[in-house]
């Protein structure tokens, strides 16, 4: 079982920057791919970036550049640090785990979601 929650949302100008955290509580000793997720206004949620157990990250062309995902596995926390924001970026943004096989945001299987946090970026 695991449970994720995050933090970090709010609202910032075009150009700005924000930071995500996330804390990811399990029961297990499994190896989760972590990721990020957002949902935009009347889109669906779309995948922006995961990590996996050895490092590994993958992002969503949209981001590459822009956004780093990182995890810190003594405090447990997952952390999206998001630079050079536009007003596209605006949603509900999504920390989530897999519980399964995949290795990168693309093929992400979300068994886990945590409740979500609103990022707003203003032109």
């Amino acid at each position: 079982q695991v449970q994720v929650v995050e933090s970090g949302g709010g609202v910032v100008q075009a150009g700005g920057s924000l930071r995500l955290s996330c804390v990811v509580s399990t029961t297990t000793s499994s190896n989760y791919l972590l990721g990020w997720f957002r949902q935009a206004p009347g889109m669906g949620r779309e995948g922006v970036a995961a990590i996996d157990y050895d490092g590994t990250t993958s992002y969503t062309e949209a981001v590459k550049g822009r956004f780093t995902i990182s995890q810190d596995t003594d405090k447990k926390t997952l952390y999206l640090q998001m630079n050079s924001l536009k007003p596209e970026d605006t949603g509900v943004y999504y920390c989530a785990a897999d519980a399964g096989w995949a290795s990168n945001i693309a093929s992400m299987d979300v068994d886990y979601w945590g409740q979500g946090t609103q990022v707003t970026v203003s032109p």
